[in-house]
């Protein structure tokens, strides 16, 4: 169940647009991902009248239907090598060891749906566009030049219109993670990766200068989901090897959209964006461009060593249905807590500017 409060009255919604990016996330969709099969169908309880939003809470439930609870039972006091199980005892004393409960990724499905709003807010507002891709698999790295002008279809969709199961647009680099993910997937292995973020129109002033930098609530939004180790933007980790004339950005005027066909207006851009769309913890209007490093699934069918919760040594091998890559389903995952941090800070940007069109 998600409440999502706060969104504005008059957005289109319906239980079709909310399976898309649903649909992308769920379990089961392709050989390398989980074979769980959870249909992931929302239900909208409240907050829609005649298909657009009311400007009351919104609420979406989606049921789990294919739980296996007993595939944990043989690891309950165990402590899996890489999951929260340990930590979740010295904080509360206690845990749900059916499948990681709140550390589990099946909460995302929630963050999800709500994305979907936020995203149909930021596009209606202002022509906004959130779009994630697999960058990296292990050490298998994608050629994209201009994220910025992706589109879902490229993502979604391979040239010859099959599905493209591992969502890289480099066809050759995902014919390569593909068959690494199936290698690992065979030897009960894992691997991790990258996962890049574009959102573009973004209008210029979003964020808080000091406290609530957009840049923060960015990270902390991506470092959020589970398995994430680390998060860029821009040229990211690349700056510590330059001098300050070679990663500024030079300022400059183009042609930028407005979000309405036939609106686009002169304003001041930069010629590169190592800066990633944001200066000061406030949207410059420049793409925003993020990268978070997605760690690989702790969950293997191998044995591993451990200990119980008695401290006594013991060995554990995970049974049940889990990602050999977390990188295809991460992916509207990632795009949702994006969209929802700038929808967020579009409203309240509205609420700062009483000059704002």
């Amino acid at each position: 169940m998600v409440i999502i409060d706060g969104v504005p009255p008059g957005i289109p919604l319906t239980v079709e647009d909310l399976l898309v990016d649903l649909n992308r996330r769920r379990p089961g969709q392709s050989h390398i991902t989980t074979q769980r099969d959870e249909p992931d169908t929302p239900e909208i309880l409240a907050g829609v009248f005649e298909g657009r939003t009311t400007g009351t809470s919104l609420a979406i439930l989606i049921r789990n239907t294919d739980q296996r609870s007993k595939d944990y039972s043989e690891i309950k006091d165990l402590y899996r090598p890489g999951h929260a199980d340990f930590t979740f005892d010295e904080k509360y004393g206690f845990r749900d060891y059916r499948g990681g409960g709140r550390s589990s990724a099946r909460e995302t499905t929630a963050r999800v749906a709500a994305g979907v709003v936020a995203k149909k807010l930021i596009h209606q507002a202002f022509g906004g566009r959130v779009l994630g891709y697999v960058a990296q698999v292990g050490d298998i790295r994608a050629s994209v030049s201009n994220p910025e002008q992706l589109t879902l279809e490229q993502i979604e969709q391979r040239p010859d219109g099959t599905p493209n199961i591992i969502r890289c647009p480099d066809i050759v680099a995902a014919d390569k993670m593909i068959e690494c993910i199936e290698q690992v997937r065979k030897v009960g292995d894992s691997i991790g990766g990258v996962a890049e973020i574009v959102a573009i129109n973004v209008p210029a002033g979003l964020g808080e200068p000091v406290f609530d930098k957009i840049k923060a609530d960015l990270a902390k939004s991506l470092f959020s989901l589970p398995a994430v180790l680390g998060v860029e933007y821009g040229i990211g980790f690349g700056c510590a090897t330059m001098r300050g004339s070679e990663h500024n950005d030079i300022f400059t005027t183009a042609w930028k959209p407005t979000g309405q066909p036939g609106c686009d207006k002169l304003g001041i851009v930069t010629q590169t964006n190592r800066h990633g769309g944001m200066l000061g913890g406030i949207t410059t209007g420049m793409p925003i461009l993020l990268r978070a490093a997605v760690k690989p699934t702790s969950s293997l069918p191998i044995e591993q060593q451990t200990v119980s919760s008695d401290g006594l040594p013991a060995t554990i091998r995970t049974k049940g249905r889990h990602d050999p890559c977390l990188l295809p389903r991460f992916i509207p995952m990632a795009e949702a807590m994006v969209a929802i941090v700038i929808a967020d800070h579009w409203l309240r940007w509205k609420g700062q500017r009483v000059d704002s069109p």
